[in-house]
């Protein structure tokens, strides 16, 4: 039976991060954090069965970095190898701080054997480090999120929002344009008003250590770049984020985090500071974690 791919990253994730080894010595040293200086670790979350046969593997990261972003162009240094055969399968280029799961997926086809891999390989300062997934049985997992439960009739009922872009192709460095969006969504699935725990929405604060990387900070202390999760933004219903999936460097997006659509409007503004060719990715959610529906895009721009 399919699991919650959130329950195995889990395991996969203390795996990772703690190795093999119960020694304190071993643990103490992976429970260190670092603002900058170290790799990026490419993670296999599972696969899922497709309703045409094909199959779809699920793959995250983890940038054991707290603060700095790091830039791997496709290539040698970012590639994949063996499944479909192609070095670029989609996969970022961008990889922000600390974990971030499920973030994007590659489709194999029906004849992909159980004894065939896919490989991620993610080289960082001369470090290469490698996910590699396979139709093992207890690595499937649910391809909604759902955790195995069946889904409701009002989920069942659901569509999902529908997304029109005004984004400028080209701009330039250190300019801000706007990234505008109509997003048009049913209604469902309807949002309840739960009690909210004393100070449980209430955002920390951050002093920026004396020294510290040239990262713009936002409240939550993450780079202002950084999107914030939308389980942990507080807002329940129709919503939208900004990332950027690819590129030479980070793009200050204000409001920084997920924000609220309304009236159909959700616009942010982008500055850009660094020339080059950028991928940015949105994101529209038309409800909680679990039972909404998700609609992904990415548009190109250029930066001169």
């Amino acid at each position: 039976m399919p699991v919650s791919y959130r329950w195995f990253l889990g395991l996969g994730l203390v795996a990772l991060l703690l190795g093999v080894s119960a020694s304190a010595e071993a643990q103490d040293w992976n429970n260190m954090k670092f603002r900058a200086g170290q790799n990026v670790q490419p993670v296999f979350e599972g696969w899922s069965r497709n309703d045409d046969g094909s199959f779809t593997m699920h793959f995250g990261y983890l940038n054991r970095n707290w603060i700095e972003e790091v830039h791997v162009p496709i290539g040698a240094d970012n590639r994949f190898e063996g499944g479909t055969g192609a070095v670029d399968v989609g996969q970022p280029t961008f990889f922000y701080p600390r974990a971030h799961r499920r973030v994007f997926e590659v489709t194999v086809p029906s004849s992909f054997g159980t004894s065939q891999r896919l490989d991620w390989l993610l080289t960082v300062r001369g470090e290469t480090m490698q996910a590699s997934g396979w139709l093992q049985p207890e690595w499937e997992t649910a391809p909604d999120d759902q955790g195995g439960r069946a889904a409701s009739a009002e989920q069942l009922r659901n569509t999902a929002p529908t997304v029109t872009l005004d984004v400028p192709s080209s701009t330039t460095a250190q300019s801000t344009v706007t990234l505008g969006a109509r997003v048009v969504d049913d209604g469902l699935p309807t949002i309840r008003e739960v009690e909210d725990r004393a100070g449980s929405n209430d955002p920390p604060t951050f002093v920026k250590p004396e020294g510290e990387l040239d990262a713009p900070m936002n409240v939550t202390g993450m780079p202002n770049n950084k999107r914030a999760s939308q389980s942990g933004s507080g807002i329940r219903g129709l919503r939208m984020s900004w990332i950027v999936w690819r590129g030479p460097a980070g793009v200050l997006f204000e409001p920084a985090s997920t924000i609220a659509v309304e009236n159909e409007q959700a616009d942010v503004t982008a500055t850009f500071t660094a020339p080059g060719e950028y991928v940015l990715r949105y994101e529209a959610t038309d409800g909680p974690d679990r039972g909404g529906l998700v609609v992904v895009g990415e548009v190109p721009v250029t930066v001169r």
